[in-house]
């Protein structure tokens, strides 16, 4: 069929549209502080770009790689165990030890992948995995061990989030994440332990709680099963006033770039979906003046931040300010905005969907078959994932931080201001 001249332009016109929509394959994330994440499971190697960075930031590959050791496999019975070091390079962005205010691209080689474990899937579709709608949407996949959709994509984003977490620290702002919950075994708030967040295989920072769910991991272990669990993150001296109102919300972009991390189900702000069940008269933070009565400027413990019924405790906020709030339902976030008190996140992960039982499923060409997948694999995501959590949280507020900068005159007078 031939076209005439006036279709022509139209088809190209709508070739023209979709080639300038940013981000189309969803590798980028960030406005200002922006990172493209690439590299696929049993490649070369994986990495990330990452555009904005301040110059003048010290950086060392020791300061990334310590996030990374928190996430690669083979650390504890509990990970799979592909055995990967893991370690990233440099590339570009830094010279003499300081950020050059120029791209910073991170690479980390794969060394230990074993494509003949994923041989066999190239044929059929795993359940509980992309495979059959990446097929739709590419018409081809790379099945190496999930290719593009696989855990070890996360890479990129925590060696990116490394960066995000020291730029926040030296804002007077930090960003904590740990294993809430394992199954059905979740941890006491009154035993939390931050010595233990980084110590325990699980990320569970309650020692008792730690232990119960590595007998449960291995229950599930012996049934060829694996177990979901929950994850939480928790923001500290964020100032009030950073986020959007409308579509470009603080918790909005808190839950879709958490919500990003392969295997994460749900995301929760605040007291979540326990609000559905209350009274407003029960839900809604009251403030107070720390004038009229005294209030603690300091870091906001999980013990007194993460209660979700009023007991009297004060909910702390940034020391900056003379306002607070008896409880922190809201998470730290209202209207869009923070408020200044404690940001709190939950994020809910689904079980590792490859498991060692025989499973249904059908091949390309449509026909039902029974399988058992091969290779390794975590029998839980949660305790590697808690440091991406934290890093794609990091990476959010840094960029809400950072546009915000240019919500006021006041603040642009502060840094163009011209020399009398």
């Amino acid at each position: 069929m031939k076209l005439n001249r006036d279709a022509h332009l139209q088809i190209k016109c709508v070739f023209f549209q979709i080639s300038e929509v940013k981000n189309m394959a969803g590798s980028s994330f960030g406005t200002i502080f922006k990172i493209t994440t690439w590299g696929e499971s049993h490649g070369k190697a994986l990495g990330v770009v990452i555009d904005g960075c301040p110059a003048g930031l010290e950086l060392s590959e020791a300061d990334i790689q310590k996030y990374l050791d928190r996430r690669k496999p083979g650390t504890s019975a509990l990970t799979t165990q592909r055995k990967e070091n893991d370690e990233v390079e440099v590339l570009s962005g830094v010279f003499e030890g300081k950020t050059t205010g120029t791209p910073i691209s991170l690479m980390v080689r794969n060394t230990s992948q074993i494509s003949a474990d994923y041989g066999d899937i190239a044929t059929y579709y795993r359940p509980g995995h992309a495979d059959y709608t990446f097929d739709q949407k590419y018409g081809f996949r790379d099945y190496r061990g999930g290719g593009r959709s696989s855990g070890r994509e996360t890479i990129g984003r925590v060696a990116a989030g490394a960066i995000a977490c020291k730029i926040l620290d030296q804002l007077g702002v930090t960003v904590k994440a740990y294993t809430k919950s394992i199954g059905s075994i979740e941890i006491d708030p009154s035993a939390y332990d931050e010595s233990l967040r980084l110590s325990t295989p699980t990320a569970m920072p309650d020692a008792k709680a730690n232990e119960e769910a590595i007998a449960y991991l291995a229950k599930a272990r012996e049934a060829m099963d694996s177990v979901g669990g929950c994850m939480e993150c928790v923001v500290d001296g964020l100032p009030a006033g950073i986020g959007d109102p409308v579509f470009e919300k603080l918790d909005a972009n808190l839950a879709k770039a958490i919500m990003s991390i392969g295997a994460v189900k749900a995301v929760e702000i605040g007291d979540g979906v326990q609000v559905s069940k209350r009274s407003g008269s029960e839900n809604n933070d009251a403030f107070i003046s720390c004038e009229a009565q005294p209030c603690t400027n300091t870091e906001a413990s999980y013990q007194e931040s993460s209660k979700s019924v009023f007991d009297g405790n004060i909910t702390k906020m940034h020391p900056s300010y003379n306002i607070s709030k008896l409880t922190n339902h809201a998470g730290g976030i209202l209207g869009g905005i923070s408020d200044g008190s404690q940001i709190v996140v939950r994020a809910h992960v689904k079980p590792t969907p490859s498991i060692y039982q025989t499973q249904h499923t059908v091949n390309q060409q449509g026909e039902e078959i029974e399988i058992q997948i091969k290779g390794r694999h975590d029998p839980i995501i949660v305790p590697r994932a808690v440091v991406v959590m934290e890093c794609m949280t990091a990476l959010t507020v840094l960029d809400a931080m950072l546009l915000n900068a240019t919500a006021k005159l006041e603040t642009l007078k502060l840094v163009y201001k011209a020399k009398k």
